[in-house]
């Protein structure tokens, strides 16, 4: 298989090394990375998603397509992930103190990776306890005075509440069975 060749040098010169080095100087570092062409790092969070084949007199796309009509590259987030509702400033008085029965809310952040993680397992407790337990999503940038108020001060922080009442809180990114047998005390 054809390689290619990196090579990185740095020079170094008493005089001026930031100006573009004389062509006798030697390299006081050189460094070279040998990839294979065509070889991708590993990614595992892409699938091939067969289609069924259209027929050809229903199909309005161009002939020339730059990918088979019978296959697309999809990411596999989008079958494990479930929208769980947001609340906020306006909504949360509604939602989640005067809710009938257990109110599990998820406070997170856009740019926490934890958050992220914790992201479809709240989905997925959102699914299996539907009808028992009303699960909500709050954003700690978006809605800063509800969480202010609750003293969030690390996300992701899972709270549950009933009748408006906050009985238990979740810090940090832990395993669904933590969630799980906090939600079964309150069900």
């Amino acid at each position: 298989m054809a390689t290619i060749t990196d090579s990185i040098a740095l020079y170094s010169s008493a005089q001026n090394s930031y100006l573009r080095p004389a062509i006798s100087s030697r390299p006081a570092l050189s460094i070279s990375v040998r990839r294979r062409l065509g070889a991708l790092p590993e990614f595992r969070g892409l699938r091939v998603q067969l289609l069924p084949k259209p027929s050809p007199a229903s199909s309005n796309f161009p002939k020339a397509r730059p990918f088979p009509s019978s296959a697309r590259i999809v990411s596999q987030a989008q079958d494990t992930t479930l929208d769980v509702p947001t609340v906020t400033d306006t909504t949360w008085n509604s939602l989640v103190l005067k809710a009938d029965g257990p109110v599990l809310v998820e406070f997170w952040a856009p740019w926490c990776g934890p958050c992220r993680t914790i992201h479809p397992v709240v989905g997925e407790l959102a699914k299996e306890y539907a009808g028992k337990l009303k699960c909500f999503k709050l954003s700690t940038d978006d809605t800063p005075s509800i969480a202010t108020l609750y003293g969030i001060r690390s996300v992701p922080t899972i709270m549950i509440f009933i009748n408006g009442e906050k009985e238990d809180a979740i810090i940090g990114a832990v395993p669904k069975t933590t969630l799980t047998a906090t939600i079964e005390k309150f069900l």
